[in-house]
């Protein structure tokens, strides 16, 4: 049943036509080569990185995932933010550096100056295809999913809509009209997450919550412990957490050109530095806005969710939010799919134009490039659309996106990784690394979604069969992919020619980097303390 007002409606409306707005007004500013239209110019300061870095990852998924592990589970889901934010100190120090200097539009285009152009070939399949299938599709299930319990609207109706409202302004101006609209969407993302946390706070009394204690006992006191060893009530310890997350983390947010790309267009070494610990701050917000409006559902509206947990922030959204704040959450929510598939579908475009047109003809010109970026741009998304609408059978949502990046993430991080710590991988340790590992992930993957063992469904991670859940075989996956990088390295005679950059020692940062990294890890531990 419909429960947004007139009024409301006219606010998502103006949102979309201003989100549009401001995007195709940027794109009258750079896009007269391809440098402008794929990296911005190499422009952006930190403060558009760190915004645009953190609106690209909070998608819908976030928003409906974390709010139902937060109803279901509790603040330990909140990790999944929290060690996004040393994940991103890892991107600063490491990564960025060797990303800069080596003068990079792509990250497979990294993998061939390190290795050869068959990793190359290989991470870009990877990338576009998760580019495509998840960053695109799931986030177009995740907001028709929202838009369907508010609106009544047909999945397939929604997902048309926020397809056409993106991807006006994202085909048409590149990367710097999505940074824009992106730091415009960071904004509102966090007032409206803030809003529905305060709204939800202000009503425990009606339910006799008066005090911290008194949440604790309505909700069990074990949903808000983020360090939880019960792996009986979890189904993981926090180490696996820790350790899983790690992998998963630093592929994301280090390896993955849907993020790093915004690291790419920056101005400097140190701008880009700043915009990624920018990032790790914002990253301490979701838990507190997304994950904790969650738990406070299972306070309020136990009863009424019951066991449709997908149902946890529309339910929030009708009947905590007055007439016009309805309307600002829903606009979050929209800024939240439309930021995360913009930066998708751009990432997407500079990989098919420079990783394959690029490759497979020599010679293109700068408009040829635009051109086929923005052609590309419009044929993924057609794609994107036409796969979205199947994800509904496949499980909860944000489980499934981390299960499915497991599949490739393990072997990716070994070969970015210890390409960059060691000089002693060869490209043939690439090339077997990236071809077993993900293969042994996804036959892994593909058996306990489908085969059924001694009676016992999911049999890999099920407590019945072999207990190994999905975060605890992510970094299984990242030690056998070391493994085979190491044997294979081993024993490889054949030369590998490395360029100079990558005998380079890292520069120390500057000043206020250093004291901005410290002042994060700090804020992280006693964070740790409050909620241990």
């Amino acid at each position: 049943m419909n429960m947004i007002s007139s009024i409301d409606i006219a606010i998502i409306l103006i949102y979309i036509l201003a989100i549009v707005f401001v995007g195709l007004w940027y794109s009258r500013k750079k896009k007269n080569t391809s440098e402008d239209y794929f990296l911005a110019g190499k422009s952006l300061t930190w403060a558009v990185i760190g915004a645009s870095l953190f609106a690209s990852n909070i998608s819908t998924v976030h928003l409906v995932g974390l709010a139902e592990s937060g109803f279901k589970d509790g603040i330990v889901w909140g990790n999944f933010e929290w060690f996004s934010a040393f994940e991103l100190l890892i991107l600063a120090f490491i990564f960025v550096p060797f990303f800069l200097r080596t003068k990079i539009t792509t990250l497979p285009e990294f993998l061939e100056k390190r290795y050869d152009s068959r990793s190359r070939v290989i991470l870009a399949v990877f990338s576009i295809m998760a580019a495509l299938f998840m960053h695109i599709g799931v986030s177009f299930y995740a907001g028709a999913v929202v838009f369907e319990k508010m609106f009544g609207l047909n999945i397939l109706i929604s997902i048309i809509i926020i397809a056409i409202a993106t991807g006006i302004y994202t085909v048409i101006g590149g990367l710097v009209s999505v940074v824009v609209t992106e730091t415009v969407q960071t904004v509102i993302l966090i007032l409206g997450s803030l809003t529905i946390t305060i709204l939800a706070i202000y009503h425990l009394p009606d339910v006799g919550i008066d005090s911290y204690e008194a949440l604790k006992e309505a909700v069990d006191p074990d949903r808000l412990k983020a360090v939880s060893f019960d792996e009986t009530k979890k189904g993981f310890t926090f180490m696996d957490i820790l350790l899983g997350h790690l992998v998963l983390g630093i592929w994301y947010w280090c390896t993955d050109q849907t993020i790093v790309q915004r690291v790419l267009g920056a101005k400097s070494e140190k701008q880009a530095k700043l915009g990624a610990l920018f990032a790790g701050f914002l990253k301490i917000l979701p838990v507190f806005i997304m994950v904790v409006p969650g738990i406070l559902a299972f306070a309020l509206f136990k009863e009424d969710i019951g066991a449709d947990t997908k149902s946890v922030l529309p339910t929030m959204i009708l009947k905590l939010m007055p007439v016009g704040l309805k309307g600002l959450m829903v606009a979050a929510l929209l800024a939240a799919v439309m930021s995360s598939v913009a930066a998708a579908l751009n990432s997407c475009s500079t990989l098919i134009v420079y990783d394959v047109f690029d490759k497979l003809r020599t010679g293109i010109t700068d408009k040829q490039k635009i051109y086929i970026g923005k052609i590309t741009g419009v044929v993924v998304l057609v794609m994107a659309v036409a796969w979205s609408p199947f994800l509904g059978d496949l499980g909860a949502i944000f489980e499934l996106i981390n299960q499915m990046f497991a599949i490739f993430a393990p072997s990716i991080v070994v070969v970015f990784l210890w390409g960059i710590l060691s000089r002693k991988g060869t490209a043939n340790a690439s090339f077997w690394t990236l071809i077993i590992g993900s293969l042994i992930a996804a036959t892994i993957f593909l058996v306990e979604k489908y085969v059924t063992i001694h009676g016992v469904k999911n049999y890999i991670s099920s407590p019945d069969g072999l207990g190994i859940n999905w975060l605890r075989q992510t970094y299984i996956y990242f030690i056998i992919s070391s493994v085979i990088y190491a044997i294979v390295s081993h024993f490889d005679k054949s030369v590998q020619h490395i360029p100079e950059v990558f005998y380079l020692k890292t520069t120390s940062s500057s000043k206020i980097v250093n004291r901005l990294s410290i002042v994060l890890v700090v804020v992280m531990l006693i964070i740790y303390a409050i909620f241990y």
